[in-house]
């Protein structure tokens, strides 16, 4: 087995917004509810279940609230 694969993320939501907040999903199952800001190439990985928040294809991006 190769360690230097990168990991394929949980799961891919696409969103619209540069921050993101993200609680794993899973209600009582899930994880503390943490923000996180896409990087300059557009996506950013939750560090604690691994999802994956992309920008949508075409959007425009602008700031949450």
């Amino acid at each position: 087995m190769n360690m230097a694969t990168t990991m394929q993320p949980v799961e891919t939501i696409d969103v619209t917004e540069t921050r993101v907040a993200c609680d794993g999903g899973g209600g009582a199952l899930g994880h503390p509810r943490v923000f996180l800001n896409l990087g300059a190439d557009g996506k950013v990985d939750c560090p604690y279940c691994g999802r994956r928040f992309q920008m949508k294809a075409g959007a425009k991006p602008h700031a949450g609230h």
